[in-house]
């Protein structure tokens, strides 16, 4: 045999090791599959593809959503634009006299609204838009923080059914990119529920400093009445044991020291920005608390309207159709499934010391119940009152799937007595399956519905920008373009100037259709906007007073002026209208095929009125009135489906002699 040299080494290759990456151990939640326990996870998706995926549809949303609440202009958009370009709309509760909207949330938006126009020499038109975009970030992140919490603390099908809930449905689709406190209080309630359903313990300090401070911020910064959802997490904080173990011995103790931890957790101040704003000490959660609920018999929310008991259920299954019956059977579904299906809570019973998954699941299931049932209770309702539970529909309706899976599998062993033919059977996957995608081919429908019926409104004023004022220009001899350049350029070539229609002192006119005005970030520099009268006979909003600009931190002090002519009783004041002669443009709206049948004095045809109005620009407008339900709630791609529905023109409309005067002038 040959012998190696002694001095000779000899190298041996082989593949290194593989590094294991941790997998997240299942049966670790509040509700546990029982079906192939040891099999991998069902897919979920991550934080960062869940966020990707909302982000898509929220911004989807920023661009083509409707605005579906006068509030929302007159009392957020509106001052936005005062404090951003000086103009804008003042409502009786911005006026320093009341004080019950804050300027801290206002004020919040100003840089997605300042920054991008100004760096990017963009118009302001596109700072409406890019506002939005920065809500719809906002939302997606709070969501996505939430699906992640619901995924990792209770069950991974319920995340993942809730997720595709969110991303669809119609009701998120409104709310997500809505410049409303109701949307601020859903953003800070995702961001509280994702740590409050955790399960709590007495050494986790983070959980209850961090939904406790989400919890405040949504109430002090956007509505004060969204802690009632928090109700719920308090009971959970000071009754519930959650992760710890206490004795009967020491539970006053551990009780003492989870009291301590609320009260010490901290709130989000707003006092010192509204005081220097509004130039007086104001407590702005306080006087909305104040005027809706101790403001007299002559004052309050029920001056604007009231609605029966079953308002909120209407409204609900228009934005999440089946998704809300769902909700509402989720702690009776919680219910069947302790008696019939115990095991998904648990395989063993809790001792004494501990708490059961029953309540713990039940606590997180409570808040939609308590919210809609106490704002149900009171007589005005409004759409967005219900925005704080939007995705917590989502969350109940989740888990109501999920434990009807659960029944479905446990009849399927109990028929078959095969458990492994029932974790090969496709059946339980068709049916939660069937329910989701049910649920989404509903909400597309709806929003393609709100889209294509009642658009009308931000195409007319995006026509009276992009097409009627260049017209207008051209025809006058005052047409210019902006410099082509890469921030001013775009598909359609360069952008044309319309600095010049300043010197027209154009007035556009809303009468009937005063509460759809869009706002001012939708109508050119130039274009003074003025309300002519109409039927309604309560309390429409003023312009904000001038400003000095002499204030040494605020600058827009035409918010520490008491306007005259605003008050808290919805009282008319005639003072804020203008004579319909002085109109160059007025937006209204016409329904030729049922028209009223008694004639208005001040709310005339004006669109047929052809010797004093052009008709500039028209598009159709849904006459719900005379429109049959499911056709007008849904949209299908049939033209059938279409023609059953009533439409009228949406218009803007040129006052004939006016234009005929102006276009005569040679304008330099």
């Amino acid at each position: 045999m040959a012998q190696t040299a002694a001095n000779v080494q000899h190298i041996r290759l082989r593949k290194p090791d593989a590094v294991k990456t941790p997998t997240k151990p299942r049966h670790q939640g509040i509700l546990q599959d029982q079906l192939r326990r040891s099999a991998k996870a069902p897919w979920t998706p991550s934080f960062s593809l869940a966020f990707r995926m909302l982000l898509l549809l929220r911004v989807s949303a920023a661009m083509y959503s409707n605005i579906q609440d006068c509030d929302e202009v007159f009392n957020f958009w509106e001052p936005l634009h005062y404090l951003d370009r000086g103009v804008g709309f003042q409502t009786w509760e911005v006026s320093p006299k009341y004080a019950i909207r804050s300027w801290a949330y206002i004020i919040l938006h100003f840089l997605p609204a300042w920054g991008p126009v100004r760096l990017l020499s963009l118009e302001k038109r596109q700072a409406f838009f890019a506002v939005r975009i920065f809500l719809a970030l906002v939302s997606s992140f709070c969501e996505a923080r939430f699906y992640r919490s619901i995924a990792d603390t209770l069950n991974d099908r319920v995340g993942r059914y809730m997720l595709f809930m969110l991303i669809f449905s119609t009701g998120m689709w409104n709310a997500s990119t809505a410049f409303l406190p109701s949307s601020f209080a859903m953003y800070a309630n995702l961001l509280a529920f994702s740590y409050a359903m955790q399960l709590s313990s007495r050494g986790d300090n983070r959980r209850t400093l961090l939904a406790t401070l989400s919890f405040a911020a949504g109430a002090i910064i956007g509505w004060p009445f969204s802690l009632l959802v928090a109700v719920p997490f308090v009971l959970d904080e000071f009754f519930v044991r959650g992760l710890d173990r206490v004795s009967s011995s020491t539970y006053r103790v551990w009780q003492l020291s989870r009291l301590q931890r609320l009260v010490f957790s901290g709130l989000i101040p707003v006092i010192l920005v509204d005081t220097e704003v509004y130039g007086r000490l104001v407590i702005v959660p306080w006087n909305i608390v104040k005027y809706n609920i101790f403001g007299g018999a002559e004052r309050g929310p029920d001056l604007y309207g009231s609605e029966p008991w079953h308002f909120y259920i209407l409204n609900l299954l228009l934005n999440f159709n089946i998704l809300l019956p769902l909700a509402l059977l989720s702690i009776p579904s919680l219910t069947v499934t302790y008696f019939f299906d115990r095991k998904r809570l648990g395989l063993t019973k809790p001792s004494p010391d501990q708490s059961s998954p029953f309540v713990l699941l039940a606590l997180r299931l409570a808040p939609f119940y308590l919210w809609l049932g106490v704002l149900s209770t009171q007589p005005h309702k409004e759409e967005r009152f219900m925005f704080p539970i939007y995705p917590l529909i989502c969350f109940n309706a989740a888990n109501s799937v999920y434990l009807m899976r659960g029944w479905l599998e446990v009849i399927f062993i109990k028929s078959t007595n095969s458990p492994y033919r029932a974790s090969k059977s496709r059946i339980f996957r068709g049916f939660t399956s069937f329910l989701v995608v049910a649920s989404i081919a509903l909400s597309v429908s709806r929003i393609f519905a709100l889209s294509r019926y009642y658009h009308a409104p931000l195409d007319v004023v995006h026509h009276l920008e992009a097409e009627e004022l260049p017209r207008l220009l051209n025809v006058t001899g005052l047409l210019a373009y902006l410099p082509l350049d890469n921030s001013n350029s775009d598909e359609n070539g360069p952008r044309v100037d319309l600095a010049p229609i300043k010197q027209f002192g154009l007035r556009l006119c809303f009468g009937k259709e005063w509460y759809r005005f869009p706002g001012h970030y939708l109508v050119p520099d130039g274009v003074d906007v003025q309300f002519i009268k109409s039927e309604f006979d309560g309390l429409l909003p003023r312009h904000f007073g001038l400003s000095s600009g002499q204030g040494r931190v605020w600058r827009r002090d035409g918010t520490r002026l008491v306007p005259s002519g605003l008050n808290d009783l919805n009282k008319e004041e005639v003072g804020q209208y203008v004579d319909i002669s002085t109109c160059d443009y007025l937006i209204d709206s016409d329904f030729p095929e049922h028209p009223p049948l008694t004639p208005s004095i001040h709310e005339p045809r004006y669109a047929i009125q052809s010797s004093t109005w052009d008709r500039a620009f028209c598009a159709p407008f849904l006459d719900p009135r005379h429109s049959p339900l499911i056709t007008r709630t849904l949209w299908v791609p049939l033209s059938s489906w279409s023609r059953r529905n009533s439409f009228g023109d949406y218009c803007l409309l040129r006052n004939r002699q006016r234009a005929a005067e102006r276009e005569k002038r040679m304008w330099r």
